[in-house]
């Protein structure tokens, strides 16, 4: 799980208890914005992978499986994939 994601489950249960500060609420937006460029980077990734399945390109499939297994392992992005 990214950090991210673990700050965000630890901002909703606060906001459950009390108002959020000024702060935290700002927290949450950048870990919202955060969450969507990872989301669409993973997409993104999947989608190059269908499209190497339909064209039966197993040497770039298993490149793009290396980058989805990193990006998750890693929990965002790296700066040498250019996916």
């Amino acid at each position: 799980m990214l950090s991210v994601h673990w700050r965000l489950a630890e901002l909703w249960t606060l906001q459950k208890k009390r108002g959020l500060t000024e702060d935290e609420e700002s927290e949450v937006n950048a870990c919202l914005h955060y969450n969507a460029i990872y989301a669409r980077k993973l997409a993104g990734l999947y989608n190059l992978s269908l499209a190497a399945s339909m064209v039966k390109d197993t040497a770039w499939q298993h490149e793009i499986c290396q980058a989805i297994e990193k990006l998750e392992h890693q929990g965002g992005a790296s700066p040498e994939m250019k996916f």
